[in-house]
């Protein structure tokens, strides 16, 4: 596979990832990009993953809104923008083929945003595009993950079409589980406090509701640590100083199986509370 890695991309830790509630072309989305891009020299190559909306026959015009979100909402930084078409296993935008996968070894930032997170999971799973995407981060790559991208790269995710609108009982399925090497067993949930449905139909917890989800945690294995990430909000994981940090207009919730943590715009947080009990 062509493509150079740059000084500015090698790292002994893992590249710094931000997790985004929603609003990833809004206020938020320029607070998690201006904080990835911070320490990167201009210009900053970004690789846009399309595979959450893989499935929509406008998934090209959805990631080209969020390119041209970077371009006019954070010049000082001169983005520069490849599309990783990774939209199918099987098609001519297979996520095993070297040439949609390229861009992620030139990029200095990773991104990827709304659709589908089960969408998501079936076809990066194994993949070569996955697996590039991990070996880059690991290496220092700088990530962003928001709304269904948030959700699939958990150990657990929550299929939340299948549950919301197509009324399939309660259940988790297997994610990407991106942070399972760090002894991190996560749930990542987006949309923490929506409200879509107004004083109707509880929509917080992702369009679960409480009363939904407090059945839905039951079901996850005994040391989960969910991760809550309200609207237009969120929550950066900087592995140099071992610490979370709150952005946007909302909190971060944690839920551990022995307590609850909440964490307002502004405040930072241990990482050890994210990891497993078995190894904090």
């Amino acid at each position: 596979m062509s493509g150079s890695v740059s000084s500015q991309q090698v790292s002994r830790l893992p590249g710094t990832i931000a997790l985004i509630g929603s609003g990833e072309t809004a206020h938020a989305g320029r607070q998690a990009f201006a904080a990835l891009f911070a320490q990167l020299q201009p210009p900053v190559r970004v690789a846009i993953v399309e595979t959450p909306a893989g499935f929509q026959p406008n998934a090209a015009l959805v990631a080209r809104r969020l390119a041209r979100f970077l371009y006019e909402h954070l010049p000082e930084f001169a983005p520069e923008v490849r599309f990783v078409p990774a939209r199918q296993r099987g098609s001519i935008y297979d996520p095993d083929s070297p040439l949609v996968a390229e861009p992620l070894e030139w990029a200095d930032c990773a991104v990827a945003g709304p659709g589908s997170p089960t969408y998501m999971v079936r076809h990066l799973a194994g993949t070569l595009t996955w697996r590039l995407l991990v070996e880059r981060w690991s290496s220092g790559l700088r990530l962003a993950f928001a709304s269904a991208a948030a959700l699939a790269i958990s150990r657990f995710t929550l299929p939340v079409y299948e549950i919301f609108k197509v009324g399939a009982d309660l259940h988790w399925v297997q994610g990407l589980d991106l942070l399972g090497p760090l002894d991190y067993s996560l749930a990542i949930v987006p949309h923490w406090n929506n409200r879509e449905g107004g004083d109707e139909l509880d929509t917080s917890r992702c369009f679960m509701g409480q009363e939904r989800f407090a059945a839905l945690r039951r079901l996850l294995p005994s040391g989960t640590v969910i991760l809550g990430i309200d609207e237009h909000t969120v929550c950066v994981l900087d592995f140099a100083d071992r610490s979370g940090r709150v952005l946007g207009s909302g909190a971060v919730t944690l839920l551990t199986t022995e307590r609850e943590f909440v964490f307002d715009r502004g405040e930072r947080f241990p990482l050890d509370l994210l990891a497993s009990p078995t190894v904090r």
